[in-house]
């Protein structure tokens, strides 16, 4: 998409233009749904995230700024807070892996690495299962980082954080993250 073109479609959406907002669907609603699908489950849950996205994305379009974030990032924050909404009021409870002992920040970087290094079909399987016992914080931040190929910068701006405290997050996640795919397999 050039830059004319992204031009054009924010001021499509700021007109509330339906081929601007179709536009706007069919650029980035597979992202949105994807990043969405990895945080709530249930594919009812997952389609009434996803419109109340894209309703806000229409709404609020005149509060997008340029300067700040791209449009793709934009979405994505509107994305990862409705998720985090949705996940808080939502009735069940869930159980979550707790690391009680800190053994997971005792591990060195180096054993981490060595494990997520290795992409066969057998480590993505652990990871996606594994994926399935952090937060949904965490869960978006990894989905975030490995999946959507975010910057740490542009997770910041999706989770109102900063770049150091999103890459020392990611850090403990992936160690925790290391614990459970551990756990897993005994």
């Amino acid at each position: 998409m050039t830059e004319t073109d992204k031009i054009n479609l924010i001021q499509g959406l700021r007109k509330q233009s339906p081929k601007a907002q179709q536009q706007a669907l069919d650029r980035y609603g597979r992202d949105v749904f994807a990043l969405v699908a990895r945080l709530v489950t249930g594919t009812e849950n997952v389609e009434e995230v996803y419109q109340d996205v894209f309703i806000k994305v229409f709404r609020y379009i005149d509060r997008y700024n340029e300067e700040k974030s791209s449009l793709r990032t934009w979405i994505s924050r509107i994305a990862y807070n409705e998720s985090i909404t949705y996940l808080r009021h939502k009735s069940e409870p869930v159980v979550y892996y707790e690391d009680r002992n800190g053994e997971a920040e005792k591990l060195s970087d180096a054993e981490v690495d060595e494990t997520f290094g290795q992409a066969n079909a057998e480590t993505v399987q652990l990871i996606r299962a594994a994926l399935k016992h952090l937060p949904p914080d965490e869960r978006a931040i990894v989905t975030m980082f490995y999946y959507e190929e975010m910057s740490l910068k542009e997770i910041a701006f999706v989770t109102e954080s900063i770049p150091t405290t999103v890459a020392s997050k990611l850090s403990r996640i992936r160690k925790k993250l290391y614990r459970i795919i551990k756990m897993l397999q005994s």
